[in-house]
């Protein structure tokens, strides 16, 4: 029985070697999948959710990983409270009892000084807005209005990034990342169940302009981290969201890239916008404010953009231009 004995010793040794061989790469397996699932993280480990969602979704991994490992990349839940407290004021507002306020023109725009100036601009790129009108048929008075109110005829792009902008507020489509935040405690809970739900929606429309953004950046070999915007991810001198920059982006100036901080891809962008919203010649003034309107989704706006245009085109008859 002896020989046995060893023998069965000696196996089960071999056994306990061998389970604890298949032990550690069953480990090293797992390990393996989950950071292939996974990317690796450096910079703020809060993006660590996102980055997994960006990666699911399609976008390359190693480049989804470069962008939010870059430790300049915040996130900052105060952005999307930030919109989300204006939302629920102007909720709020609209409960109060009258009628709701008319529509009117913004007379700061009107301002003599800031009309000269777009005069000026109108007169300096006649010969682009010229070119541009003929191909699309849209006046360069409107654009030059249009530049005028959105960017201060491009001198004003904004002073936040956008990537931080977006990234943050498609993160915090968790409303709880910004309860605290939240300037009203008094909700009915008809109103919190809304703030809730348009948190959501917000963070799901944000998600949708964060991957247009990085699609626009890298087929136009732009850097979305250091792309400047308006305090709601708004980017160029034009200020389109970037789904607005991956569809109506047009390359005015001929270089085989759409950069909409260069006047002339700017310009030509924003008539193809405007054109493709229903823009033509000899539309009638309601028309025409329509169209306007879904520049930006305000009565105002589209009111102001037609009051400037029209003092542009008086400046240039007084002026015999």
């Amino acid at each position: 029985m002896y020989p046995w004995t060893v023998f069965d010793r000696d196996l089960k040794g071999h056994m306990q070697r061998a389970a604890s061989v298949i032990s550690l790469a069953a480990v090293f397996i797992f390990l393996l999948v989950a950071t292939c699932r996974t990317p690796a993280l450096a910079g703020d480990p809060a993006w660590a959710p996102l980055v997994r969602r960006l990666a699911d979704d399609g976008l390359d991994k190693s480049r989804v990983n470069a962008l939010f490992a870059d430790d300049s990349l915040k996130f900052s839940p105060e952005i999307m409270a930030r919109k989300m407290n204006a939302l629920l004021k102007t909720k709020l507002a609209a409960r109060k009892p009258g009628p709701p306020a008319e529509p009117q023109v913004m007379e700061r725009y009107l301002n003599p000084i800031l009309i000269a100036g777009a005069y000026a601009f109108y007169l300096e790129h006649n010969k682009v807005l010229a070119a541009i009108e003929k191909r699309y048929g849209v006046p360069g008075t409107v654009l030059t209005a249009l530049l005028l109110v959105e960017t201060k005829l491009g001198t004003q792009v904004g002073k936040h990034n956008a990537m931080t902008i977006l990234a943050s507020m498609a993160l915090a489509r968790d409303f709880e990342l910004i309860r605290p935040l939240v300037a009203r405690t008094d909700l009915s809970p008809e109103m919190a169940g809304w703030l809730v739900s348009r948190t959501e929606q917000k963070g799901n429309w944000a998600y949708e302009e964060l991957k247009a953004l990085i699609e626009y950046a890298d087929k136009n070999g732009l850097d979305p981290l250091t792309m400047p915007s308006s305090m709601y991810g708004a980017i160029g001198l034009c200020q389109f969201i970037p789904s607005s920059a991956v569809s109506y982006g047009r390359d005015g100036n001929g270089d085989g890239r759409v950069d909409l901080f260069d006047m002339t891809d700017a310009l030509h962008s924003m008539a193809y916008f405007v054109m493709r919203h229903g823009w033509k010649t000899g539309l009638d003034r309601e028309a025409e404010l329509k169209v306007i309107y879904r520049y930006n989704h305000s009565q105002s706006y589209a009111l102001t953009i037609m009051a400037v245009a029209d003092r542009i085109g008086k400046a240039g008859e007084f002026f015999g231009n």
